[in-house]
């Protein structure tokens, strides 16, 4: 039992730098405060992660992983239902670790390994939009000339990168607190979906029109 508490306290760390981190802004957190929220010694947190960068390395690997294993599930899309789905499932996680994106330039000006993998992150979204694109083409859910697919798929990715900082930008008081994230993310499924309008075929517009008018309804009220 005493050989798993390092490993404990190293979760723990992680957990609670990640929520202060989201509350805060990476850039206003500093290894002091995380100490603090512990309730554990500056040299404690030193001896699991001796400088931030890691903390932040840490972090971005697991949503790394987590990020691969959903982007996979792209290749199962078939209709805008399936889309909404994983559209919204995939802002759930961005969500989780909204700090990367609220404080994106910022942090890849500072840490060179984010640089380079977030690149990867963007290549990997642009991959899985375009598998989606092609699984709701070939299941005749929508219409789309192979012309348009890359820029159709760039698009859709600009609008998940950076969707977080718009409703930071419209709202910064309150935009990226838990009591509104659900609005958020629908909003951005929502928006991202949108740029599918013109080629969905009458009935899959229509559906996703529904879910739309569904998802915005005040609980408990009709759509």
């Amino acid at each position: 039992m005493a050989k798993k508490a390092p490993r404990r306290t190293a979760e723990r760390i992680l957990e609670v730098t990640l929520d202060l981190f989201n509350r805060f802004g990476e850039p206003n957190v500093s290894t002091t405060l995380i100490s603090a929220e512990l309730s554990i010694s500056p040299g404690n947190l030193y001896y699991h992660y001796p400088a931030k960068d890691e903390l932040i390395n840490s972090l971005f690997d697991r949503y790394e992983r987590a990020l691969s294993e959903l982007l996979n599930a792209s290749d199962g899309v078939r209709n805008v239902e399936d889309a909404w789905f994983f559209m919204h499932t995939l802002f759930e996680l961005i969500w989780q670790y909204r700090f990367l994106y609220r404080d994106l330039n910022d942090l890849l000006s500072k840490n060179r390994r984010l640089e380079t993998h977030f690149q990867w992150v963007l290549k990997n979204k642009t991959r899985a939009v375009k598998s989606l694109l092609d699984g709701m083409s070939r299941a005749g859910a929508m219409r789309i000339d192979s012309r348009e697919v890359e820029a159709t798929a760039t698009s859709m990715v600009v609008v998940l990168t950076y969707w977080l900082s718009f409703e930071y930008v419209r709202d910064p008081r309150n935009a990226l607190e838990p009591a509104n994230a659900q609005a958020a993310l629908m909003r951005g499924a929502h928006h991202v979906l949108n740029l599918l309008i013109p080629y969905l075929e009458q009935d899959q517009r229509a559906h996703l029109q529904a879910l739309v008018g569904a998802y915005s309804s005040p609980a408990g009220q009709p759509a």
